[in-house]
């Protein structure tokens, strides 16, 4: 596993980081919003928040790892567009998106989008102690938690002055959710980062209401699988079977227990992790990847990107907590990276990584950046394979 890890240290250094950093734009702030499959970038394309907040985490944890001033000048570049004209400083919130030169352009207020805020600027206050960023984090936890929860959970999208509006962003598979496995996953991941910084005993409790709300209402113990859309009360809307949220559910929840340390709650989980990625490698992992999802027990065999870098971390995971299985899961790990290097990385100069690949390896000629593609999975992937089996 040497070599592997040596190449995808190469690969975060001359590929990913070099890749972002030319994504600068260094006249109006920010960060390019969009790359076709043409390599063509579009100067004036809008700027999605959540993609900014994930270029800010990329650079404040690449800085971490590496320690290069660079990167730490490109998370301060990104900070600085999401304090400027990605926050609404009257009514509270991130927008959903503004213009190449930051005018609001949807003042949407997601839940998701708040949480990916918090996870970055969390990262961003651990990077260079910035006590700004801290207390903005700490601003949008509470907002999250007066704004966009009930009884139940967390609910997902609002308007500008936060009055209920529909899932369209968040919603897929024909369906319009009330509640998503996604949202909840991911202010749990932005939870998990805030506590780690701050320690703050409120955050805790929500982390610990959350695997409440995973344990009995997301996970299905008798599939081993979470379900994905929900009406209000969490009922599922419908038969969908996300192996790529269930790989990076397994992992990001095993990461929040740590963080957490509550015994509890650790033990509580350990079969539910354990089953989640157990059931990904015997049911999703074929010919050495991961497939996309399987709807009403049919499935897509589509190898997108993000589902191949969440299944590296979630085996090499489920590896260290698993001794007597870990040849097997590493073996997985290498082989998805074998994959990845065959099929799913653009070889042509000035790109990244594909959005996906068919089962026979062909490219989608989807965008190379748009507001969802972008370094916060495989860039994360990178660096937690870093942090985990080198360092």
């Amino acid at each position: 596993m040497y070599a592997f890890v040596n190449e995808i240290e190469t690969h975060l250094r001359e590929k990913l980081i070099p890749f972002w950093e030319k994504l600068k734009d260094t006249e109006y702030g920010g960060y390019y919003g969009y790359m076709g499959y043409d390599l063509a970038v579009d100067t004036h394309y809008e700027k999605g928040c959540i993609l900014n907040s994930r270029i800010l985490w990329f650079f404040s944890n690449a800085y971490m790892l590496l320690g290069e001033e660079h990167l730490k000048d490109a998370a301060v570049h990104a900070y600085k567009f999401l304090k400027d004209y990605c926050i609404d400083y009257d009514n509270g919130g991130v927008y959903w998106s503004v213009t190449y030169d930051g005018k609001i352009l949807d003042d949407t207020k997601h839940t998701y989008n708040q949480a990916f805020a918090i996870y970055a600027l969390s990262s961003y206050y651990d990077a260079v102690k910035d006590e700004e960023a801290l207390k903005t984090a700490k601003g949008l936890f509470n907002l999250i938690e007066e704004k966009c929860t009930d009884e139940y959970g967390y609910l997902e999208a609002f308007t500008r002055t936060f009055e209920p509006a529909g899932n369209d962003k968040l919603s897929e598979n024909g369906v319009m959710a009330d509640k998503t496995m996604n949202t909840l996953l991911h202010v749990f991941e932005a939870y998990t980062e805030l506590y780690r910084v701050c320690h703050d005993e409120k955050v805790a409790g929500r982390l610990r209401f959350m695997l409440d709300v995973f344990k009995n209402k997301v996970y299905n113990e008798e599939l081993g699988r979470q379900e994905v859309f929900f009406d209000s009360q969490y009922t599922p809307l419908i038969d969908l079977y996300s192996y790529g949220h269930d790989i990076e559910t397994a992992w990001l929840l095993d990461r929040g227990l740590k963080v957490l340390g509550d015994s509890k709650y650790t033990e509580m989980f350990a079969p539910v992790t354990h089953a989640l990625a157990e059931n990904i490698y015997n049911h999703a992992f074929i010919n050495g990847s991961v497939m996309n999802e399987a709807e009403n027990g049919v499935d897509n065999t589509t190898r997108v990107w993000w589902v191949q870098a969440e299944s590296i971390v979630g085996f090499i995971n489920e590896a260290a907590k698993n001794p007597g299985d870990a040849e097997k899961y590493y073996k997985a790990a290498g082989d998805l990276w074998e994959y990845i290097k065959k099929y799913i990385i653009d070889k042509r100069e000035g790109s990244e990584w594909f959005w996906s690949a068919d089962a026979d390896g062909n490219p989608d000629e989807k965008p190379i950046v748009e507001p969802w593609k972008c370094p916060y999975h495989n860039g994360r992937m990178c660096i937690e394979v870093i942090r985990r089996m080198k360092q």
